[in-house]
C-alpha cells in the first residue's frame, strides 16, 4: 500500500481555505488536470459522512473515473474519503486544514493499493511518483486559488 502525506501552508485565513472543500469548488483544484465532474449523491450542496461522490473526467485520451465515500467530514476543518475507481484502485484520501498564525496549512493524506502483483510492481516503479506529483499539483492549486486577492 503506498502512503503518500503532504502539506502546503496557504496565506489565506482557514475559513475561505475551508470554502474550497465543498463539491461545487473541490473540481477547481481537485484533479484540475482532469477537467473533473463532481457527481454528488442528492446534489448535496455540501459533504456528509455516508455521502457518494463520482468524480470522472479525461486524462490524455482515457476516460478515468472514481467513487467515494465520504468517510469523516468536519466543515473547514476535515475532509477523508475512501475510494475506488474503474481499475480497481482502492485507497483513502484526506485533507485537514489548520491554522497557522493569521494563514492556514493543509496537511493532505493519499493511501491507495493497486490491484495485482503487476499492478504493485508498476506503482513502486512509477506511479508513486506520479501520484505524489500530482498530489503536490493539486495543492498548488488549491493555494493559488485561495491566496487569489480581489
Amino acid at each position: 500500500m503506498a502512503k503518500i502525506r503532504l502539506s502546503v501552508e496557504i496565506s489565506a485565513p482557514t475559513n475561505l481555505v475551508g470554502a474550497f472543500f465543498v463539491p461545487q469548488r473541490m473540481a477547481y483544484w481537485y484533479g484540475c488536470e482532469t477537467d473533473s465532474l463532481f457527481e454528488v449523491q442528492r446534489g448535496a450542496s455540501e459533504f456528509q459522512v455516508g455521502l457518494k461522490i463520482r468524480i470522472s473526467g479525461r486524462l490524455s485520451k482515457r476516460d478515468v473515473s472514481l467513487v467515494t465515500v465520504v468517510t469523516a467530514y468536519q466543515p473547514g476543518r476535515l475532509l477523508e474519503w475512501r475510494f475506488h475507481d474503474a481499475y480497481g484502485v482502492t485507497g483513502l484520501q484526506s485533507w485537514e486544514i489548520e491554522r497557522v498564525g493569521a494563514g492556514a496549512r493543509v496537511h493532505m493524506r493519499d493511501e491507495y493499493e493497486m490491484p495485482g502483483r503487476i499492478g504493485k510492481f508498476w506503482d513502486r516503479c512509477f506511479m508513486q511518483y506520479a501520484v505524489r506529483m500530482r498530489d503536490q499539483r493539486d495543492l498548488e492549486q488549491l493555494k493559488r486559488y485561495a491566496e487569489r486577492k480581489g
